[in-house]
């Protein structure tokens, strides 16, 4: 089974994931894509009163495409979701044979040196990297990645925080409401 790994913050998951997730699916024929929100992510500041709302939009917005999943993972441990702990227990889990595909921004992707044991985590993923239209992709040494040619989808988690639920997935849009979130 071939699959890829979306792992964020998801505050909240907007159109733009689910094109991006789309986009990934017909252009390299996976079988699935897993969604995978983020507990506390260890690089953003968030209220961590709102993990299990971002885990419930992501449900809302994933659950008309049977090739779409999401995974408690990162909620099981309750605690800083760091992506090398996150695919080591994909791996395992699907007993993948080879790199584990992952979809990234370049948001993330410019500060992948960063993150939490990097260099162990180059040997086990190939990045999908979705670029955003005010940034830079540098070449990255020792990373297995390739950048998409997905057009820009003018749109951001921010945008629906501030209150553009017009740009957002229906039932999020409604979850939102109906919870009093942002």
């Amino acid at each position: 089974m071939s699959i890829c790994i979306f792992p964020g913050t998801f505050n909240p998951i907007h159109q733009g994931h689910i094109k991006m997730a789309e986009f990934a699916l017909e252009k390299y024929h996976f079988d699935k894509i897993i969604f995978i929100p983020a507990y506390l992510p260890p690089h953003k500041e968030i209220d961590k009163t709102l993990a299990n709302h971002r885990f419930e939009m992501v449900k809302l917005a994933i659950k008309n495409n049977s090739k779409f999943e999401i995974s408690d993972v990162e909620y099981k441990s309750e605690g800083k979701s760091y992506s090398l702990i996150t695919v080591k227990k994909i791996i395992e889990q699907y007993q993948i044979k080879g790199r584990l595909n992952f979809i990234i921004g370049t948001d993330a992707f410019e500060k992948i040196d960063t993150w939490y044991k990097s260099e162990e985590l180059k040997n086990l993923v190939h990045f999908i990297v979705f670029p955003r239209k005010d940034s830079n992709i540098y070449r990255k040494e020792g990373w297995d990645y390739e950048i998409t040619n997905m057009d820009f989808i003018n749109i951001s988690s921010t945008d629906i925080r501030n209150g553009k639920f017009n740009k957002n997935i229906e039932d999020v849009g409604e979850y939102i409401k109906e919870n009093g979130l942002y």
